[in-house]
């Protein structure tokens, strides 16, 4: 909770009577975890929050990884969230940052699943229309530039 983590060993009521970030142990990413680019976009905003200590170089961390992730991905969904996560981070709101984040995994799961060049489809369960498809290969000519 604001950078501190708590442990108890027993059932606990918690009352928080001013402002506080705190994340849930289940929304807590180990590092090992961290395995594809949406989960370590995640892992970077999610050190901002828990070691104020490191944020500058988490925050550093999270542009780097955002910008990496618009550059390599064409769907609309990934694109829109990871840009408005990195909004979020920059305001200072990072809970709704990882919320948003985490909302994308699917999404990810879907898009990484997929055979190169082909598109995904999405999930049932999400209400998005547009197909998810890998930003496309620059050509020959492009790549020479």
């Amino acid at each position: 909770m604001n950078g501190a983590v708590l442990r108890v060993d027993r059932k606990v009521s918690l009352e928080l009577l001013n402002d506080a970030s705190f994340l849930l142990e289940t929304h807590v990413l180990q590092a090992e975890a961290a395995t594809t680019p949406l989960r370590q976009l995640y892992f970077a905003a999610q050190t901002i929050l828990i070691e104020p200590a490191n944020a500058e170089r988490a925050r550093d961390l999270f542009r780097t990884l955002r910008d990496g992730i618009l550059a390599a991905v064409a769907d609309p969904a990934i694109r829109d969230g990871v840009a408005e996560a990195g909004q979020l981070v920059e305001a200072g709101r990072l809970i709704e940052a990882l919320k948003l984040i985490r909302g994308l995994y699917r999404t990810e799961a879907a898009l990484l699943a997929a055979p190169a060049g082909e598109a995904a489809p999405i999930p049932a369960s999400e209400s998005r229309t547009s197909p998810i498809q890998p930003a496309p290969a620059p050509s020959h000519e492009e790549a020479r530039r």
